[in-house]
């Protein structure tokens, strides 16, 4: 199910309306002044005549070998923006501005066919080299840069070079301190050598094709959210919560009249976005698989009538978090199923 009900009325309103009916232009979104940040970013590191074109689309990403940037059409309107915050979590401005300057990356890899030179092949590796949603990556390697959550420049070639470039790009990264002595560190110097090279010359492929477009987006607001919905239920539909949980925090019968609690639901709640946050970065397990074990846990303590006692809380939240960590670890090790085994009869 997606839970549109969580989004605010006025957003809800906008579920039947048609994307290309809304009237999204990028020059008069929300996220307009991020764009020219980007390209302020881009001037700054002396790339004077690198500017892809950026774009309202379906999701985050460049076509293949186009030298353009496809943005959220949630992005484009504050009150679809919280369709998609109360569905997945709306990108913040860190985040967005992290997005700009990887999918920077590929745009200006393709715009100067930087992938088909020897030098991009021995650093990189294979630019034709299969991509899997699934992929191994170990943790913690010091021969990538670490930018977007789940260790995704380890994914493919490209996004390894789509990281180096963002987190090079990153006027806050302080690169040259943080990656001194990983094997990232050549990329990155690669990169900065390369900047200096084109920072004057014109992109071999400067006009790129753009995928679809909010103006050729037919589908509902309802239809594209329920298109991307990833329903993630079959992976934690059988998951026994509750013998783990009432360990965590107090069932009503166990409570004391001279402490104070508040309902475990609310401090879950408070911080899901966080938790979310931290287990995906430090996982790599899937942002969608993480969010739907962190909301299952905040319904099931609610349906527990289960209370964090005020004086432990902190140390409540660290057990949990340590707990849905070790869940999502089963899950990506592969080692056991994330459901519990049916026993049988």
């Amino acid at each position: 199910m997606v839970p549109f009900e969580k989004a605010p009325p006025e957003a809800r309103q906008l579920l039947t309306v048609p994307i290309r009916d809304l009237g999204l232009s990028l020059e008069r979104s929300p996220v307009a002044p991020l764009v020219r940040r980007l390209y302020g970013e881009l001037d700054a590191k002396g790339l004077h005549r690198f500017r892809p074109l950026c774009y309202l689309s379906d999701e985050w990403g460049c076509p293949s070998e186009e030298p353009v940037i496809g943005i959220p059409f949630y992005l484009g309107d504050s009150r679809v923006a919280r369709i998609e915050e109360a569905i997945n979590d709306v990108e913040d401005e860190n985040e967005i501005m992290m997005y700009l300057r990887h999918e920077a990356g590929h745009a200006i890899n393709y715009a100067y066919e930087l992938f088909r030179t020897d030098e991009w092949h021995e650093l990189f590796g294979s630019f034709r080299r299969p991509y899997r949603n699934d992929f191994p990556f170990v943790p913690f390697s010091r021969d990538h840069v670490r930018h977007i959550a789940g260790w995704y420049a380890q994914k493919h070639p490209d996004e390894d070079f789509a990281e180096t470039f963002a987190v090079w790009l990153d006027p806050d990264s302080d690169w040259q301190r943080r990656y001194a002595g990983w094997g990232a560190m050549r990329k990155l110097l690669y990169v900065e050598r390369l900047a200096r090279e084109l920072g004057d010359r014109p992109p071999l492929h400067e006009i790129g094709e753009t995928d679809i477009t909010v103006d050729e987006m037919e589908q509902t607001v309802e239809e594209m959210f329920r298109k991307q919905h990833v329903d993630e239920s079959p992976h934690i539909g059988s998951l026994a919560l509750d013998a783990d949980l009432t360990d965590i925090f107090i069932e009503p019968q166990r409570r004391r009249a001279e402490r104070g609690y508040r309902p475990a639901s609310d401090l879950v709640a408070e911080h899901r976005r966080d938790l979310v946050d931290k287990i995906n970065e430090w996982t790599g397990v899937r942002r969608t698989l993480v969010r739907a074990l962190v909301t299952a846990v905040e319904q099931r303590v609610a349906e527990l009538d289960l209370a964090a006692e005020t004086q432990r809380s902190r140390m409540e939240m660290v057990e949990l978090t340590v707990y849905l960590t070790a869940l999502a670890m089963t899950f990506l090790t592969g080692k056991k199923p994330l459901r519990h085994p049916k026993v049988a009869p």
